[in-house]
């Protein structure tokens, strides 16, 4: 989708950096309001450009002000630009995410709150649920638990972070990570624990199912599915196509995995837990192993840019 930014600046730069973005063939409109804005304070330029445009309008504002806390900047996706003398350059556009949306869309998808923390549990129960399940059931408990828990965002904060050298969203990926997933495994673990009490399943019949074999001692095609998986995730989100996420979240195995690893600690079987936490790391790997070298490139010949913050 096509953007619109709305740009608070000081006065003192508002003539110059209206003239500079008024030169940029992406700008499909540009118009000023002088002492519009009252918080913060200062004139407003509303720009609409494409995508492929929006780190020039970015790169511009950020060089016209020589302090970056003056600048402030609003994001909105436009449903279309009709503009018969541009048309040729609409139709071109492409599908880029700035690295500021990103950034907000993970912030708020894996940021440690009690809807997040729930999420995370209920998909922790649903996957434990699957792991005994039978084919048809189980099939629908992995898909289920993989779209409902948000476990995949908070991993991707660390490869952005660190190609970004953004340390504190390092942190807070890793902090998020930790607590989802302890969340997720202990959540697991007390759903096992209650069906092997009420007698619906053993530990036995954990050990002998045949997908947890197959998370257990993964062969090649099922690690390359993962790592298509989280690659496909990364272009995904790099692309502001975050109604597709949940594919590349289906085509991983690290919710129940994690699930296998809270499950397997309860009924005992220390070694389909550790088995588990092999699965659940290898898929972790992929994600950051993949994630760095292609938002680095993203950076290097896509965005060319440091965040605004």
């Amino acid at each position: 989708m096509h953007r619109t930014l709305e740009l608070t600046v000081p006065p003192a730069v508002t003539d110059a950096l209206s003239a500079q973005l008024g030169e940029l063939d992406s700008v499909i409109g540009l118009s000023l309001q002088r002492g519009a804005s009252l918080k913060p304070v200062g004139d407003l330029l509303t720009v609409h450009v494409l995508n492929r445009g929006t780190d020039d309008v970015l790169r511009c504002a950020r060089a016209a002000i020589a302090d970056p806390q003056a600048l402030s900047v609003v994001t909105s996706e436009v449903a279309s630009f009709i503009a018969p003398a541009n048309h040729e350059a609409v139709d071109d556009d492409r599908d880029e995410a700035i690295w500021e949306e990103m950034e907000s869309g993970l912030r708020h998808q894996g940021r440690i709150t009690v809807n997040y923390l729930l999420l995370m549990g209920l998909g922790g129960i649903v996957a434990a649920i699957g792991l005994v399940s039978e084919p048809v059931p189980q099939a629908v408990a992995f898909v289920a638990s993989a779209i409902i828990a948000p476990g995949f965002d908070p991993m991707t904060k660390v490869p952005l972070g660190l190609v970004l050298r953004h340390w504190q969203l390092v942190r807070r990926g890793i902090e998020s990570f930790l607590a989802g997933y302890a969340v997720l495994v202990a959540a697991a673990a007390l759903t096992m624990w209650a069906l092997v009490a009420a007698g619906e399943t053993s530990a036995d019949a954990l050990a002998a199912n045949g997908e947890v074999q197959h998370l257990a001692h993964p062969k090649l095609m099922e690690l390359l599915l993962a790592a298509a998986g989280a690659l496909s995730g990364l272009v995904i989100l790099a692309a502001f196509r975050r109604s597709f996420q949940a594919g590349p979240l289906i085509a991983m195995a690290f919710i129940p995995a994690a699930a296998l690893v809270g499950a397997g600690l309860v009924v005992g079987r220390f070694d389909l837990a550790l088995e588990g936490l092999e699965r659940f790391g290898a898929d972790w790997g992929f994600i950051v192993a993949l994630g760095v070298p292609f938002l680095w490139l993203k950076q290097r010949f896509v965005h060319r840019r440091q965040p605004l913050v």
